[in-house]
């Protein structure tokens, strides 16, 4: 039986790197027999201006029906005056809230070929293999109340809400522990338990969930330590779990540890393992049109599609066998080029992947 993928090209590249993800499932499908068929809608800022809101009912529904999910990226200046409230990156989080796509997977893994396009030394990064485990649906993105206000005195004021539940520590903690397992048992969990209470029951609720876990070891560590330390070592790490802002923000941190963010792929998986992939770069609009954006982390976000929500396990090693064939090849987009490489245009290079699927 056929399985739905609902595509949404977004914003800004969004769209150009899609096409060529497309191309990929495209392949797999007609070529290998990967039972798949397509669904398209709006999101973003595509959505604003076609139907002047950035999550459309329609498109929602789709993605309800849908088994997993292809997103580009979402936003762009364009959208920026708008009020925060409709802005398009609330397409994006109003996804992730509906679907309950609590668990966002993050690896960052240094291919071999780009070791010397990362930003620290090779000897530092070499076999790089880190899995950022951040949790998507709690924390200050989403904590109420929140807003701009003027106070007694005349003068704005902004406020968050950072807010985590019990219920919701353990699960992400039980996701992290679970791929651990397959890895190579360890689990660092990054908080800011020093000064937020929010993340010292974080750490409280971590701790009590390492208990059954005994074969993986649990460590600790500060988010601002944790950032340096992804410079300083970063393989000391297996899988790191962390809040939804601290998990923002490392996981671009590691995005350059391997050479370029536009080779990171992620997943984000509800409780049942249906998911929204996409890569985690954005929507890049000082390139969009230009035909240089790199599509490889959209397409190794289709692997992680294939693995995590589609069971086909086999089909996700043949892309990712492909990807690593065409650098072995020298292709290379214009952010990891490097020199005696050749530079390749975004559809050049799904081109590429998907004759090396073979």
């Amino acid at each position: 039986m056929s399985k739905t993928i609902l595509i949404l090209p977004g914003d800004g590249i969004g769209p150009e790197i899609v096409t060529e993800a497309v191309k990929v499932l495209a392949a797999l499908r007609d070529d290998f027999g990967l039972a798949i068929e397509f669904d398209e809608a709006l999101v973003g800022g595509a959505a604003i201006d076609a139907t002047g809101g950035p999550l459309p009912d329609a498109t929602l529904d789709l993605a309800r029906q849908a088994d997993a999910i292809l997103l580009g990226a979402v936003g762009g200046p364009k959208w920026e005056p708008l009020d925060i409230s409709i802005r398009p990156e609330k397409g994006l989080l109003g996804l992730r809230s509906e679907l309950n796509l609590f668990a966002n997977l993050r690896p960052a893994i240094l291919y071999p070929q780009l070791a010397g396009a990362s930003s620290l030394k090779a000897d530092l990064v070499a076999g790089l293999d880190i899995m950022i485990v951040r949790e998507l649906t709690g924390g200050i993105y989403f904590g109420q109340p929140r807003g701009i206000r003027e106070l007694d005195s005349g003068e704005r004021q902004g406020f968050n809400t950072l807010v985590y539940s019990e219920s919701e520590i353990d699960r992400i903690a039980r996701v992290a522990f679970d791929i651990a397992r397959k890895r190579g048992s360890r689990v660092c969990s990054v908080d800011k338990a020093n000064v937020l209470e929010t993340t010292e029951l974080w750490r409280e609720v971590v701790t009590a969930i390492g208990a059954d876990f005994p074969d993986v070891e649990l460590t600790h560590m500060y988010v601002d330590n944790a950032a340096m330390q992804l410079v300083k070592w970063p393989k000391q790490f297996d899988v790191m779990v962390t809040t939804n802002m601290f998990g923002d923000i490392l996981s671009d941190c590691a995005a350059m540890l391997t050479g370029s963010i536009g080779m990171l792929p992620s997943a984000s998986l509800d409780d049942r393992g249906k998911g929204m992939y996409e890569p985690i770069h954005g929507s890049a609009p000082d390139i969009a049109g230009t035909g240089t954006a790199n599509p490889l982390a959209t397409i190794l976000s289709v692997a992680m599609m294939l693995r995590y929500s589609l069971d086909e396990a086999a089909m996700a090693e043949r892309i990712e066998s492909a990807v690593d064939r065409v650098l072995d090849n020298g292709l290379r987009t214009a952010d990891i080029m490097s020199d005696g490489m050749t530079e390749v245009s975004c559809d050049a290079m799904g081109d590429a992947v998907v004759s090396a699927l073979s």
